[in-house]
């Protein structure tokens, strides 16, 4: 066979028929196989017989043209281990893990030392300033007290941290950390006491919160945080959308209960509330419902005709069950500060207040208003918030908050 015949084979092997024109096996960038003879030229299957060692040196003086990838799944071996290509990297849709128990609780630590940054770095900046390279003497821990006031821990508590530092350690000098570790046990021995979890009685048919606050503390979405929580749990719950004057608040509502699949029980705007109430408690008796979360308008303590209806709408659920409402929840605003004492003060009073529930601590730097409550009411503090998620809303834990608010790790 002539070198030009060769030649030419080589090329009917290498690129098809036509040199200037890639074989179909290159297009679709798979490698050459000599076993598919049937893909070959009839007239070079003699040459692919008798090609010698020769022929293959010959072979680099064709010009070049792309060399087809390997097969992905060829084995590596040789001088292709380098040119293999990197691991594909795992799927970005793939569904996360969840995470164990652990980390979620490590989660809202985070996120609750993260919500008391505001009132944290306000007691730390004071702190630092007050007590690096300075004596106990008594101007120093009156400007202290002062620093903790303004962050409405309340005077009673106040005045204790102070007795505490100056006992034994009054002309001496302390630590920056020193204090906060002071500020901390005492923050943690006053809410101790008042930390305690929202417990659902399965005696009753349903166990019945009723939800009290000011306009604007977030009543509504707090019935729909506790909702999920109970959902959860594995209970069944059903809303009742109180809040008769505002249609936002009874939409609000209604979105809650088409997320979680809850019953809500709803009037038009302008119903009466009492009546709703009465109506929802019924509704839930006869379901065997394990939770009936009720709304209310919100309205501000000095308001007295509104207060009144609120306990009209107490009276008319004793009227089906003597004991209802179990609890009576008031949702009070962080960033209120003092004024929170007097809700508390009010509410109490005019509805039977059972429990405290905590919002918006992450939108002030007077989260210190908790202990100030605590030390006054003793009122169980069931839940606190530090965001918007469904998940910023969780049990109350004293130790948790003391390290957070004084800025300990």
């Amino acid at each position: 066979m002539s070198e030009p015949q060769r030649k030419k084979g080589l090329f009917s092997r290498l690129f098809g028929s036509n040199p200037s024109e890639p074989a179909q096996e290159m297009r679709d960038h798979a490698p050459v196989d000599d076993k598919h003879g049937d893909e070959q030229p009839a007239g070079d299957l003699a040459d692919v017989a008798e090609r010698s060692t020769a022929e293959q040196v010959a072979a680099p003086e064709v010009p070049e043209r792309p060399v087809a990838p390997a097969e992905p799944d060829a084995p590596a071996t040789g001088e292709n281990v380098a040119a293999s290509p990197p691991a594909p990297l795992a799927d970005a849709t793939a569904p996360e893990v969840q995470p164990p128990v652990k980390e979620a609780k490590t989660s809202w630590l985070s996120r609750l030392k993260s919500g008391l940054t505001k009132t944290s770095s306000k007691l730390s900046s004071g702190i630092t300033g007050l007590f690096t390279k300075r004596k106990l003497d008594a101007e120093t821990l009156d400007d202290f007290e002062d620093l903790l006031i303004q962050a409405d821990l309340g005077v009673e508590t106040a005045t204790r941290i102070i007795g505490t530092l100056s006992s034994g350690r009054f002309d001496k000098g302390i630590s920056p950390d020193d204090i906060r570790r002071v500020l901390a046990d005492e923050v943690e021995r006053v809410l101790e006491p008042v930390a305690r979890p929202l417990v659902i009685d399965p005696a009753h048919k349903p166990h019945v919160i009723l939800m009290v606050g000011v306009n604007g503390a977030g009543k509504t979405t707090t019935i729909g945080k506790l909702a999920q929580r109970f959902l959860r749990e594995g209970r069944t719950v059903m809303l009742a959308a109180g809040d008769t004057f505002r249609a936002a608040a009874i939409d609000q509502l209604k979105v809650w209960g088409e997320r979680s699949g809850t019953r809500v029980v709803s009037r038009a705007v302008g119903a009466d509330a009492a009546g709703l109430a009465f109506d929802a408690l019924k509704e839930a008796q006869a379901g065997r419902y394990d939770v009936l979360l009720i709304d209310t308008a919100g309205r501000l303590e000095n308001k007295a005709g509104l207060m009144e209806e609120l306990e009209k709408v107490v009276r008319v659920l004793r009227k089906v069950d003597p004991a209802a409402p179990h609890d009576v929840l008031l949702v009070l605003d962080a960033t209120t500060g003092q004024s929170a004492l007097k809700q508390v003060e009010v509410f109490g009073q005019r509805a039977g207040v059972t429990g405290l529930v905590l919002t918006k601590l992450d939108g002030t730097a007077r989260g210190g208003i908790i202990v100030a409550i605590a030390d006054k009411f003793k009122l169980p503090v069931h839940a606190i918030g530090v965001g918007e998620g469904i998940d910023d809303m969780q049990p109350f834990e004293a130790a948790a908050f003391a390290r957070a608010i004084a800025d300990l790790q």
